[in-house]
C-alpha cells in the first residue's frame, strides 16, 4: 500500500501546475454595410426611402382593408413587413389600438419593451416605435400616421428561432426601421 501511496502522490504535486481557466466569452463579428437609402417604388398613397440591401419591392399584398409590402434582406435572413390602412369614419382609434396590442402580444418572451415618439410636422408623419428586447419574435414594430387618411404599421421578424446572435442584425434593422418612418411621404 506505502508503495502505491507514493507514485500517486507525486503524480498528484507534478500535475497540478496552472490554474485552469475559463475560456473567455466570445462575441460575434458581424459587420454590414453601410446604409445606402433609395427611394422605393410602390404603388400606395405614400412613399418612403428603403436601403439597397434589401431587395427590390416588387409585389404588394392587397385586402380590401388593407395593402401591404414586405421588404425582404435575405443577407440578414429577416423582413420588414409594412401594412397600409386608410383611416376614415373615425377609425383611428381601433387601428392605434390594434398596432398597440399587436406590440404587448410580445410581453410574453420580451425581457423589456421600449417606446419611442416620432413626430415629423412639416410632413405630417406622427407615430411610436417600439424596441423589443429578449427572444421574442419581432425586435421592432412602429406605426405612423397623419390621424386624417392614412396609417401605416410595420414589423421586423427573422427567419430564425429569436436569440442573441441576431441582435447585431435587429440593431442594425432598426436603423432601417426609424429611416422609413423618417422618410414617409403621404401622397395626396
Amino acid at each position: 500500500m506505502k508503495r502505491l501511496a507514493l507514485p500517486i502522490l507525486s503524480l498528484l504535486m507534478l500535475s497540478c501546475g496552472n490554474d485552469p481557466l475559463p475560456k473567455p466569452k466570445g462575441y460575434l463579428r458581424l459587420e454590414y454595410p453601410n446604409a445606402n437609402y433609395k427611394k422605393a417604388i410602390v404603388p400606395l398613397p405614400f412613399s418612403f426611402e428603403k436601403n439597397e440591401l434589401a431587395n427590390p419591392i416588387s409585389a404588394v399584398k392587397s385586402t380590401p382593408n388593407s395593402k401591404g409590402v414586405d421588404i425582404k434582406y435575405p443577407a440578414l435572413k429577416a423582413t420588414i413587413y409594412l401594412t397600409y390602412k386608410e383611416v376614415n369614419n373615425g377609425n383611428l382609434d381601433s387601428l392605434l389600438r390594434d398596432a398597440q396590442n399587436l406590440t404587448q402580444k410580445h410581453t410574453i418572451k420580451a425581457d423589456e419593451i421600449s417606446s419611442n415618439l416620432y413626430e415629423n410636422k412639416t410632413q405630417n408623419v406622427y407615430g411610436m416605435i417600439y424596441e423589443i428586447g429578449g427572444d421574442a419574435a419581432s425586435q421592432s414594430q412602429f406605426y405612423v400616421t397623419d390621424s386624417i387618411n392614412h396609417f401605416l404599421s410595420g414589423s421586423l421578424y427573422f427567419y430564425a428561432k429569436p436569440n442573441y446572435d441576431i441582435y447585431p442584425a435587429a440593431e442594425y434593422l432598426k436603423k432601417d426601421i426609424r429611416h422609413i418612418m423618417e422618410s414617409v411621404h403621404w401622397k395626396e
